[in-house]
């Protein structure tokens, strides 16, 4: 019962290899950040900018979700946009962070995408499903790379490979 009242962060994370060189699989994900976030996240109902431009540090973003049946809404904002390599958000209205990493791979022409999220804090009500959420959010990581690589290398697969 005494564990009900320690806040630790739910984190979960995944990696996967694919067949695109890093800034291919950078491009997908953080420059057409907009366009391919609810394809590889099917659960984003709604995805809005709040900010004009290009996907960049401090770029904001207000989405809806449906999970599980649970609707939920958050804005967030993009913390780290470094093309070829990373792109981070950061829980604005929520206390969560999504980081992607890209790294190149062997042969030089494949990539491997690492995602983590972490929820920083569980709502008192939530605490009792703590271990069930674990479970949840590492599933989630898990889905969410392997969606990233079916759509990249699906995608991009008659494109010229850049070394």
């Amino acid at each position: 019962m005494l564990g009900m009242f320690k806040d630790t962060p739910v984190i979960g994370k995944a990696n996967a290899l694919i067949q695109r060189p890093p800034q291919d699989v950078f491009d997908f994900v953080g420059a057409n950040f907009l366009t391919n976030y609810p394809r590889w996240s099917p659960e984003v109902v709604e995805l809005k900018p709040l900010t004009e431009g290009p996907v960049k540090v401090g770029t904001m973003c207000h989405q809806v979700r449906v999970d599980q049946g649970r609707r939920s809404e958050s804005t967030f904002k993009v913390m780290a946009f470094h093309p070829g390599q990373r792109i981070c958000f950061e829980g604005v209205s929520n206390p969560y962070r999504c980081d992607y990493v890209f790294e190149p791979s062997n042969p030089p022409s494949a990539s491997r995408i690492t995602f983590t999220f972490e929820l920083h804090s569980l709502e008192m009500f939530m605490r009792p499903f703590e271990k069930l959420i674990r479970i949840a959010v590492q599933e989630g990581t898990e889905k969410t790379v392997r969606s990233i690589k079916k759509l990249v290398e699906a995608e991009i697969a008659d494109m010229p490979t850049r070394t």
